[in-house]
């Protein structure tokens, strides 16, 4: 009989066999198809904003968080002398749509009130919007709701420009509302933290938690599809890296993404984010199960209808908890959980490796580090990357770029992300761009 490593390569599940090279190469033609404007699975959204310049000092803005379920609204200020920023005036809500539907009226209304209520406390009346949903992007800032993620019910908010929308709604109306994806308020908020003195050549934002996203900086003469533009200048990409399909799925990936409600889409974010992990390990233990890896006893994986990404990581960490585990009851005989193991966790190795790969394409495509006293700063943040046990996703993917970029002499870093990196990130944003 095939060990459990034959049987996930004979499927395409590559872990050891995994051409690092050809994915690098691949990643990069797509990047390059996608700022040009052409067809790639990479959508290279241009954000207008750029990290150059200093952080205007103890000047509070007002910053909105909308993500999930939660609407958040404060003042955000980067006090002289002081590392970090600080965050006045909170309060967290309900996001407006994520229970109910709404109208536009109500929607905006949602944010217009906090706006309201911290306006007095704001020495700078533009606002920095952290808005985690699909938006085009206007040079003034502006986003475009292209469609709803999250359940969210306000339909008729689509198609609309958010920031306009808010703006109108408000008296007096801001002079500006920039509009900002999560991966760029990371990368923005990675910058802020910096301490006097630091020299960094290039900035990434990395996000891996539910899903997946990078955010980088880019040199304005290679938007082609943005120009014309300053060509001395450069602009933060949202590349929307989760949807890279330019990668060969395993069997067990093509059956999970058959499963889901956008099957074709999202093919790289489903092969290493929270979301789909359990997922993809549940194809895998049923696949072994129908060529017979397992005793009688553990039939039970094949009525198995859904798998959290928690159980199946805590199973193969061999972590008990209160919470019940489906799988420390299928899988109640030590043979049958030896053999699961071996075939499951490779599943997180994976997805271990396939970040480190990612990252390097855009640190590479940044054109940084090359001088080793101005890394590379890649602001990560993420439930998957830092809390994931079967695997130390930040030990595997400093090994992997490593081994990836220091025979290049290309210097990088890897930071935590701060604590609040969409608030901090918004502010940034706005007191970046008005030196």
């Amino acid at each position: 009989m095939k060990t459990p490593e034959e049987f996930l390569e004979d499927n395409g599940f590559e872990v050891r066999t995994l051409d690092r090279a050809a994915l690098l190469a691949a990643f990069q033609r797509e990047m390059e198809e996608g700022l040009a404007g052409r067809p790639s699975s990479l959508q290279m959204i241009p954000s207008y904003v750029s990290p150059e310049g200093e952080l205007r000092r103890d000047v509070p803005v007002t910053v909105l968080d909308a993500g999930g379920t939660n609407l958040r609204g404060a003042t955000v200020c980067f006090p002289s002398g002081a590392d970090g920023a600080t965050i006045e005036h909170r309060e967290k809500g309900q996001m407006p749509g994520a229970t109910s539907h709404v109208t536009p009226d109500e929607f905006y209304e949602a944010f217009a009130a906090h706006v309201r209520r911290t306006a007095p406390f704001a020495k700078d009346p533009s606002i920095g919007f952290c808005f985690s949903y699909a938006c085009e992007t206007s040079r003034e800032g502006d986003g475009r709701l292209l469609y709803w993620t999250k359940q969210i019910q306000a339909p008729d908010v689509i198609g609309q420009w958010v920031g306009a929308e808010l703006a109108r709604r408000l008296d007096p109306r801001p002079p500006r509302i920039l509009v900002l994806n999560d991966t760029v308020t990371t990368l923005l908020a990675g910058k802020s933290m910096e301490k006097p003195g630091t020299r960094r050549s290039a900035y990434i934002g990395f996000i891996l938690g539910t899903g997946t996203n990078v955010a980088y900086v880019e040199k304005n003469k290679n938007i082609l599809k943005a120009q014309p533009l300053d060509p001395a200048g450069t602009m933060v990409i949202d590349a929307e890296s989760g949807g890279f399909g330019k990668i060969r799925q395993s069997a067990f990936d093509r059956a999970m993404d058959a499963k889901t409600h956008d099957a074709g889409k999202q093919v790289f974010e489903k092969m290493i984010s929270g979301a789909y992990l359990g997922r993809l390990g549940l194809e895998v233990l049923k696949a072994a199960s129908r060529e017979g890896f397992f005793s009688k006893e553990a039939a039970g994986i094949m009525a198995l209808g859904s798998l959290e990404s928690l159980d199946l990581d805590n199973f193969c960490a061999s972590i008990k908890t209160d919470r019940a585990n489906p799988l420390d009851r299928i899988f109640a005989d030590e043979n049958d959980r030896r053999i699961a193991r071996r075939l499951a966790t490779p599943v997180f190795e994976r997805a271990a490796i396939l970040t480190a790969i990612h990252l390097a394409a855009f640190i590479l495509q940044t054109g940084g580090g090359t001088d080793k006293e101005a890394p590379v700063a890649v602001c990560i943040d993420g439930s998957t990357y830092y809390k994931t046990r079967t695997v130390s996703f930040p030990k595997v993917v400093q090994g992997e770029l490593d081994a990836l970029l220091v025979p290049r002499n290309i210097a990088f870093e890897l930071t935590p992300c701060p604590d609040d990196a969409p608030m901090v990130g918004a502010a940034a944003a706005v007191l970046l761009q008005a030196q």
